[in-house]
């Protein structure tokens, strides 16, 4: 039953058009008809046509192939995947590279089965991107996400919810919302919660109209004395913000989470670009149905594209806690971190809010947002922050995409999962990182560990660590390099890269070495994790750490890049690292989460009980000291919630 008592006071003007709202709908359902008649034109035409020279093979080849060829027609060798998100105005979902048109996949069911995590969240079946409104309400934490419950593949977007008490092990709820509305007619995408300060909740969500026109909607809890908040309303007055003047319609998307002014107003932020400047919109608000957009844009990049998923957050430079989103003041820096359309990757910067002009100004404009520093060097996209206040911590999320062929997810049925959730503090240390780090519920899966220290690890050797199962692990690691051999070791003016200097099989000097995780006996499969110390011509020191899928897997299509980046190593810190296995995913840590790289991996060899663990050393000039610990990981209980029990 709807609560009597709504989220917020009734708008003294029931009539209110917010910002052109009332207009703008009538012309949207004015629009939708035209189309859909149109439509029935074009629909009839062409059953005409297939009807008198086509067959039912032939279709069914344009639909999963995007070709118009018969069954009886030879299929192109370069054919590739059909395109999913683009034309709907959102990013590529599809994983185009690796087409697999000839069926002929890599994968038997016992490897597929393998690759399915064991302690990360993932819905049942079917497909999953963006997280969507985390908050932590009346004892539990809930996790809302773009969900497609008919297929394997990016379509049909609606709302999964699942909730948990510890972040880690989940109970899976019916769909909070779904596209049953004409502003959410194409999809109900993505979404940021807020919760007021008299404990309610609301919703605000990106809705694709039947026409693909992006416009933002209210939602809020039919009942808010449910804990598991299972019953989801939409506002009858929807949508409450459409594109505003200058905007395309398909470039408007992703609200944030609202944070208060002095003056008692709420204000958020949605991504969106003005030609190729990526730009983020300021709207204010004082009861989440009728807004103001103010005047110029919270921050904007030139040549950075379209930004998806904008977060706009506090952190403390003093505190080693989290800051709900509305506190600011002095020893309080703001982070703006948006997910790049164009290059499908996740940007962050620190720096300063202006309240009064809604603004907001990098402390480094040379690592400003979308050319500098990314929250995750690998597979990690449409990342999410919410402040905790049960723990008085601030908890990232992020979506972790395939990599391999789109045939092969639908072979096992299920398409991506989501990281661990992360703690992300300010890294006093540089001043101008963020650092991550899976939360401490997650040490709870821990169980028999082994430990390694002080082993050395001569210049191109590779060391077996006798760990017994090695596909659900969580590692922590300390390396030390001989300290003559740094300062001996002749300085270079080659530059280093970890995508293009040959990954872990070329030696330099000074590394690469780190650990080998899911190998096989042979290592004719491995995943190296590792660091490279790059000595340049003025005798300085640059460190890189580096994630090498190039040997990952013998099967041909799934991505093999090489994932990495520079990481500041301050004085007197150790090379750290830390490693969560979890079957076909690895989420690595450096140096306390100052940077972090996630991959995908799918072995034909390295898996079940095949799956081992090497330190390696492939530098010329130095031995490596390593000192570790490693514990097997229990698996987290994800199911169903009990139907006898939801509210």
């Amino acid at each position: 039953m709807a609560d009597r008592n709504p989220f917020l006071p009734v708008s003294s003007s029931d009539g209110f058009n917010p910002t052109g709202t009332q207009v703008n709908r009538r012309k949207l359902i004015k629009q939708l008809l035209t189309i859909f008649v149109g439509l029935l034109a074009v629909g009839l035409f062409a059953a005409l046509l297939i009807g008198n020279n086509g067959s039912d093979n032939a279709h069914v080849n344009e639909n999963e192939h995007g070709s118009l060829a018969s069954s009886t027609s030879k299929k192109p060798e370069s054919l590739r995947p059909v395109s999913r998100g683009p034309a709907a105005g959102v990013s590529e979902k599809s994983n185009r590279p690796f087409a697999n048109v000839d069926g002929n996949l890599p994968w038997n069911n016992s490897m597929l089965s393998w690759q399915r995590t064991a302690f990360h969240f993932q819905p049942e079946k079917n497909w999953m991107n963006d997280p969507n409104g985390p908050l932590f309400y009346k004892g539990w934490y809930h996790f809302f996400y773009q969900y497609n419950p008919n297929a394997a593949v990016w379509g049909d977007i609606v709302w999964g919810h699942a909730v948990s008490k510890d972040l880690i092990h989940w109970l899976h709820l019916p769909l909070a919302m779904v596209a049953d509305q004409w502003y959410d007619k194409n999809g109900v995408w993505t979404g940021s919660a807020t919760i007021l300060p008299d404990g309610k909740v609301v919703m605000l969500y990106t809705g694709s109209t039947a026409e693909a026109v992006q416009v933002q909607n209210l939602a809020y809890p039919a009942d808010h004395s449910d804990p598991l908040l299972v019953h989801w309303v939409k506002y009858h007055g929807n949508p409450v913000l459409v594109p505003p003047p200058g905007i395309d319609e398909k470039d408007f998307r992703d609200p944030t989470t609202a944070w208060l002014t002095s003056e008692g107003k709420w204000r958020i932020t949605i991504g969106s670009k003005i030609n190729k400047t990526g730009i983020a919109l300021v709207y204010d608000t004082k009861d989440f149905i009728n807004y103001e957009q103010l005047d110029g844009v919270l921050h904007a990049v030139p040549g950075t594209g379209m930004w998806e998923c904008v977060d706009f957050f506090p952190v403390s430079k003093t505190e080693e806690n989290g800051l709900d989103t509305s506190v600011n003041g002095p020893g309080v820096k703001h982070v703006v971190k948006v997910s790049l359309d164009d290059d499908r990757h996740d940007y962050y910067a620190v720096g300063t809010y202006h309240e009064k002009n809604s603004t907001w100004i990098p402390d480094q404009h040379e690592i400003d947002v979308g050319i500098g520093i990314r929250y995750d060097y690998g597979i990690y996209y449409a990342a999410k922050t919410f402040y905790d206040q049960n723990k008085n911590r601030r908890v990232l999320w992020g979506w972790i995409g395939e990599s391999d062929s789109e045939a092969a997810d639908k072979q096992k049925g299920w398409a991506s999962v989501q990281s661990i959730p992360r703690t992300i503090l300010f890294d006093k240390k540089t001043g101008t990182h963020l650092v991550q780090w899976p939360v401490e519920e997650i040490d709870s899966l821990r169980l028999n560990s082994n430990e390694f220290n002080q082993v050395t690890i001569q210049a191109g050797s590779v060391v077996p660590l006798d760990i017994g199962p090695a596909t659900q692990l969580d590692i922590i690691a300390k390396f030390e390099i001989d300290k003559e051999a740094l300062e001996k070791t002749t300085g270079s003016n080659l530059t280093f890269s970890c995508s293009t200097s040959g990954g872990a099989a070329e030696r330099g000097a000074l590394g690469p070495f780190g650990l080998l995780v899911l190998a096989d006996e042979s290592l004719s499969e491995q995943t190296p994790v590792y660091f490279h110390i790059a000595k340049g011509s003025d005798g300085n020191l640059k460190t890189f750490f580096c994630n090498d899928q190039s040997r990952s897997s013998e099967a041909s299509e799934v991505n093999k890049q090489i994932y990495g980046s520079i990481i500041p190593v301050l004085k007197g810190e150790n090379l750290s690292l830390r490693i969560l296995v979890d079957h076909s995913i690895i989420e690595s840590f450096a140096q306390g989460g100052r940077t972090v790289i996630t991959s995908r991996v799918y072995p034909t060899k390295a898996i079940y009980g095949a799956a081992k663990v090497f330190l390696f050393n492939n530098a010329t000039d130095a031995s490596v000291t390593a000192s570790l610990k490693i514990w097997q990981m229990n698996s987290a209980f994800i199911r169903p919630y009990p139907n006898d029990k939801k509210s």
